[in-house]
Protein backbone atom coordinates (compact mmCIF):
# COMPACT_ATOMS: atom_id res chain seq x y z
CA UNK A 1 0.00 0.00 0.00
CA UNK A 2 1.11 3.33 -0.57
CA UNK A 3 1.97 5.67 2.08
CA UNK A 4 0.51 8.90 2.83
CA UNK A 5 3.91 10.43 3.55
CA UNK A 6 5.53 8.91 0.69
CA UNK A 7 2.91 11.09 -1.35
CA UNK A 8 3.69 14.07 0.92
CA UNK A 9 7.47 14.14 0.69
CA UNK A 10 7.09 13.67 -3.77
CA UNK A 11 5.00 16.49 -3.52
CA UNK A 12 6.94 18.64 -1.45
CA UNK A 13 9.68 17.83 -3.93
CA UNK A 14 7.56 18.95 -6.83
CA UNK A 15 6.68 22.13 -4.56
CA UNK A 16 9.63 23.81 -4.40
CA UNK A 17 10.28 24.91 -8.26
CA UNK A 18 6.72 26.54 -7.63
CA UNK A 19 4.85 29.29 -5.90
CA UNK A 20 1.95 26.62 -4.91
CA UNK A 21 1.67 25.06 -1.58
CA UNK A 22 -0.03 21.70 -0.32
CA UNK A 23 -3.53 22.05 1.07
CA UNK A 24 -4.12 18.15 1.54
CA UNK A 25 -3.19 14.52 0.82
CA UNK A 26 -5.42 11.61 1.22
CA UNK A 27 -4.26 7.95 0.72
CA UNK A 28 -7.33 5.23 1.51
CA UNK A 29 -7.07 1.36 1.98
CA UNK A 30 -7.25 0.01 -1.94
CA UNK A 31 -4.53 3.15 -3.24
CA UNK A 32 -6.84 6.12 -4.15
CA UNK A 33 -4.45 9.59 -4.13
CA UNK A 34 -6.25 12.51 -3.57
CA UNK A 35 -3.73 15.42 -3.92
CA UNK A 36 -4.86 19.15 -2.94
CA UNK A 37 -2.30 22.41 -3.92
CA UNK A 38 -3.39 25.84 -3.97
CA UNK A 39 -1.67 29.34 -5.03
CA UNK A 40 -2.31 33.17 -3.91
CA UNK A 41 -3.55 33.22 -7.66
CA UNK A 42 -5.79 30.25 -8.17
CA UNK A 43 -4.95 26.83 -9.70
CA UNK A 44 -3.93 25.94 -13.63
CA UNK A 45 -5.10 22.66 -14.57
CA UNK A 46 -1.72 22.35 -16.76
CA UNK A 47 0.51 22.42 -13.53
CA UNK A 48 -1.96 20.07 -11.49
CA UNK A 49 -1.32 17.72 -15.08
CA UNK A 50 2.32 17.92 -14.27
CA UNK A 51 1.91 17.35 -11.02
CA UNK A 52 0.25 14.27 -11.58
CA UNK A 53 2.67 12.90 -14.16
CA UNK A 54 5.59 13.87 -11.54
CA UNK A 55 3.88 11.85 -8.87
CA UNK A 56 3.30 9.02 -10.89
CA UNK A 57 6.88 8.93 -12.70
CA UNK A 58 7.63 7.79 -8.93
CA UNK A 59 5.90 4.56 -8.95
CA UNK A 60 5.42 1.32 -11.01
CA UNK A 61 2.33 0.42 -11.78
CA UNK A 62 3.00 -2.89 -12.26
CA UNK A 63 4.18 -3.20 -8.91
CA UNK A 64 1.36 -1.25 -7.17
CA UNK A 65 -1.68 0.17 -8.79
CA UNK A 66 -3.27 3.36 -7.88
CA UNK A 67 -6.07 6.06 -8.80
CA UNK A 68 -4.66 9.34 -8.65
CA UNK A 69 -6.39 12.90 -8.26
CA UNK A 70 -4.63 16.18 -8.44
CA UNK A 71 -6.27 19.32 -8.33
CA UNK A 72 -7.53 22.56 -6.45
CA UNK A 73 -8.46 22.87 -3.00
CA UNK A 74 -11.89 24.49 -4.07
CA UNK A 75 -12.89 27.70 -4.31
CA UNK A 76 -15.76 27.19 -1.93
CA UNK A 77 -13.80 24.77 0.47
CA UNK A 78 -13.20 25.06 4.04
CA UNK A 79 -9.28 26.21 4.56
CA UNK A 80 -7.20 23.74 5.77
CA UNK A 81 -3.97 25.09 6.38
CA UNK A 82 -2.51 28.51 7.01
CA UNK A 83 -1.39 29.85 3.56
CA UNK A 84 -4.75 29.20 2.35
CA UNK A 85 -5.85 32.42 5.26
CA UNK A 86 -2.87 34.21 3.68
CA UNK A 87 -3.87 34.15 0.18
CA UNK A 88 -7.43 35.75 1.28
CA UNK A 89 -6.69 38.64 3.11
CA UNK A 90 -8.78 41.09 2.19
CA UNK A 91 -11.08 39.13 0.85
CA UNK A 92 -14.64 38.05 2.05
CA UNK A 93 -14.86 35.07 4.06
CA UNK A 94 -17.71 33.25 6.24
CA UNK A 95 -16.86 31.78 9.60
CA UNK A 96 -18.75 29.36 11.58
CA UNK A 97 -17.13 29.25 15.30
CA UNK A 98 -19.30 29.41 18.67
CA UNK A 99 -22.53 28.01 16.62
CA UNK A 100 -22.54 31.56 14.93
CA UNK A 101 -22.04 32.55 11.33
CA UNK A 102 -19.76 35.54 10.96
CA UNK A 103 -19.43 36.84 7.06
CA UNK A 104 -16.95 40.15 6.65
CA UNK A 105 -13.65 40.61 5.08
CA UNK A 106 -10.12 39.05 6.67
CA UNK A 107 -8.53 41.57 7.51
CA UNK A 108 -5.13 39.83 8.83
CA UNK A 109 -3.72 36.51 9.90
CA UNK A 110 -1.20 36.50 12.94
CA UNK A 111 0.17 32.78 13.40
CA UNK A 112 -2.61 30.67 14.68
CA UNK A 113 -5.20 33.54 14.73
CA UNK A 114 -6.62 35.54 12.05
CA UNK A 115 -9.34 38.60 12.33
CA UNK A 116 -12.40 39.28 10.79
CA UNK A 117 -13.94 42.94 9.97
CA UNK A 118 -17.76 42.55 9.73
CA UNK A 119 -20.21 45.22 9.22
CA UNK A 120 -22.79 45.21 12.03
CA UNK A 121 -26.32 47.32 12.72
CA UNK A 122 -25.32 48.94 16.04
CA UNK A 123 -27.41 51.22 17.95
CA UNK A 124 -26.25 53.76 20.59
CA UNK A 125 -28.02 54.82 23.18
CA UNK A 126 -29.46 57.60 22.56
CA UNK A 127 -29.95 57.51 18.69
CA UNK A 128 -33.06 56.51 17.43
CA UNK A 129 -32.05 54.38 14.79
CA UNK A 130 -28.86 51.51 14.21
CA UNK A 131 -26.31 52.55 12.04
CA UNK A 132 -23.55 50.23 9.97
CA UNK A 133 -20.45 50.01 12.01
CA UNK A 134 -17.31 47.44 10.98
CA UNK A 135 -16.61 45.34 14.15
CA UNK A 136 -13.29 43.86 14.12
CA UNK A 137 -13.80 39.28 15.49
CA UNK A 138 -10.65 37.26 16.55
CA UNK A 139 -10.42 34.18 16.13
CA UNK A 140 -7.68 31.09 16.77
CA UNK A 141 -7.80 29.13 13.73
CA UNK A 142 -7.58 25.86 15.80
CA UNK A 143 -11.27 26.82 17.75
CA UNK A 144 -13.46 27.61 14.66
CA UNK A 145 -15.81 25.31 12.63
CA UNK A 146 -14.99 26.75 9.54
CA UNK A 147 -13.52 29.41 7.90
CA UNK A 148 -13.63 29.99 3.75
CA UNK A 149 -13.76 32.08 1.17
CA UNK A 150 -18.00 33.65 0.99
CA UNK A 151 -18.65 33.44 -3.07
CA UNK A 152 -21.01 36.44 -3.73
CA UNK A 153 -22.79 36.11 -7.01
Amino acid sequence: MIQKQQITDIVKQWLEETEYFLVDVEVSADNRIVVEIDHADGVWIEDCCELSRFIEDHFDREQEDFELEVGSAGVGQPFKVIEQYQCHVGKDVEVLADGKKYRGVLKEVNGESFTVTCEEKVKREGEKRPHIEEVDYSFKIAEVKYCKYDLKF
